[in-house]
């Protein structure tokens, strides 16, 4: 049994393999609990219409990589970032970017790939990709 949560509806039903939800209207952005594990990411693309579920981060690696975001662009306290803020919106040009990549190296002990540090342009996207590399460090 799995629970189905947006802001405006919650669904519960039995998914089995290979079933697929018919029919989603307005959802952006939702969670999924299966079996006490949350996917707090949910996504649906609406030019195809498919659901696409994420691991998001957890809450402490968005607000770490939030932080140090903040202190490489040496941006105000008052300057709202989130896993949603992409760097370039948030005045980042390309050596910023190199920058914060190198600051989260350092804060997380990991190592970023180039091919992998070119794909980053959201906190989120950084955060993600920060527990995927420790996960498979440990």
């Amino acid at each position: 049994m799995a629970s189905f949560t947006t802001s405006s509806a919650t669904m519960s039903c039995s998914l089995m393999p290979n079933q697929a939800l018919n029919r989603v209207a307005n959802l952006k952005t939702s969670s999924l609990s299966f079996k006490g594990i949350s996917f707090s990411s949910i996504r649906l693309n609406p030019a195809t219409r498919r659901l696409s579920i994420t691991c998001a981060a957890k809450p402490e690696t968005v607000n770490k990589v939030c932080d140090i975001v903040k202190k490489q662009l040496a941006l105000s306290a008052d300057t709202e970032v989130s896993g949603e803020s992409k760097f370039a919106a948030l005045g980042a040009d390309s050596l910023d970017t190199v920058e914060i990549v190198m600051g989260l190296e350092e804060e997380f002990g990991i190592s970023v790939e180039e091919d992998s540090a070119q794909s980053i342009t959201t906190v989120q996207d950084a955060a993600d990709l920060i527990e995927d590399l420790i996960s498979k460090k440990a």
